[in-house]
């Protein structure tokens, strides 16, 4: 495994800026997430760092060798795809020796080197299947078999999950974890799935137009996110205008007047103390709001149901409150009997999980 830096790496495409001055160092050993929008630029970064793309400006660093210009068999890197590459043709085997074939080793080392990397992804008794007779998740471990046989120092994924159904997605989210952990690898891992990266990464970067706007663990940029486009990206949101009225009467807490009244919110950055005056987005998660029994003196919302879906473990309000503005609510262990439609609603957040974030 190998630490990475990757310094104010720049590349165009035309008149596209598709990165633009990107730093971050990646840990030795750490599984660190890129994700975004499509377009935002985080697959060529990814090809940047396997080799595939050579950078107009900036460094690409594994431990203290430079890489930037080196080719991209030299790295010893080994990427997995989306559509996984496997060749139908070949039994599973036949599939995860490949890449030891070409590097020319001997016949009982691939042998037992084949045989511990499909132990690894638990396909050692597939070895002589055809790859049209196995599972799409059976041939996402074969592709992920492929690219740990080489023992590389660093593990690159490119939305390998995409192809799965959504019950697969989940088995194999624990899977890549445990085996990257297991063998201590570098991973970098690219995905518009938010919840991928908050079940899998370490730490994770969010990417807007080229650019990083937020690096942080998962925790962080979720509980903490630095814009509204951050925190509508990662997860579900309702945002909200406001001004400051001033502090909340609690440490590290503003009182801010919205449409809905007053609104007492902590700010997501330390340095960040805004001005009485100043105009600021409230994010209010739906998870975060909870139903009442009647409006309290700050921090609710009223109006009236217009949508409602039971999900078993959750259940799901869409409120119609100021000016036809519509409110998400979710609900954890709903109540036996739901409201009846275009009932009057209150929902309540404590000032904690009220997300105060620059306009």
């Amino acid at each position: 495994m190998v630490s990475i830096s990757i310094r104010h790496l720049s590349k165009r495409f035309g008149e596209t800026i598709a990165l633009d001055r990107v730093s971050i160092q990646i840990e030795a050993g750490e599984i660190f997430f890129l994700l975004g929008p499509s377009g935002c630029g985080k697959t060529t970064l990814l090809r940047h760092i396997a080799g595939f793309y050579t950078p107009d400006a900036g460094k690409i660093l594994f431990e203290t060798r430079d890489v930037t210009h080196m080719p991209a068999h030299l790295r010893n890197t080994a990427m997995m795809f989306q559509s996984y590459a496997l060749w139908p043709h070949m039994t599973v085997a036949k599939n995860v020796a490949f890449g030891l074939e070409q590097r020319k080793l001997d016949a009982t080392n691939i042998e037992r080197r084949v045989t511990e990397a499909l132990e690894m992804v638990r396909m050692r008794k597939l070895a002589h299947r055809r790859i049209h007779q196995l599972s799409g998740g059976q041939q996402q471990r074969v592709a992920l078999a492929r690219a740990l046989v080489v023992r590389p120092d660093c593990l690159l994924l490119d939305e390998p999950l995409s192809n799965l159904d959504s019950r697969l997605r989940i088995d194999m989210r624990t899977e890549i974890r445990r085996i990257c952990k297991e063998f201590g690898l570098t991973t970098i891992y690219v995905t518009h799935d938010q919840k991928e990266a908050l079940a899998i990464a370490d730490r994770l970067a969010i990417l807007e137009e080229g650019k990083i706007v937020q690096i942080g663990t998962p925790r962080q940029v979720y509980s903490f996110p630095f814009t509204t486009r951050v925190a509508a990206f990662l997860g579900e949101t309702n945002l909200v205008r406001g001004v400051i009225q001033g502090d909340g009467g609690q440490k590290n807490l503003w009182s801010v007047e919205t449409e809905y009244g007053e609104f007492w919110a902590r700010g997501t950055e330390k340095s960040w103390s805004p001005a009485p005056g100043e105009r600021v987005t409230l994010s209010l998660r739906p998870e975060c709001l909870r139903l009442a029994d009647y409006k309290g003196a700050r921090n609710t919302i009223s109006g009236t149901l217009d949508h409602y879906v039971y999900l078993g473990d959750t259940a799901q309000y869409l409120i119609s409150a100021h000016e036809g503005q519509q409110v998400r609510i979710t609900e954890l262990n709903p109540q036996a009997r739901p409201p009846e439609a275009e009932s009057e609603l209150f929902a309540v957040i404590d000032p904690e999980d009220t997300l105060m974030l620059r306009r």
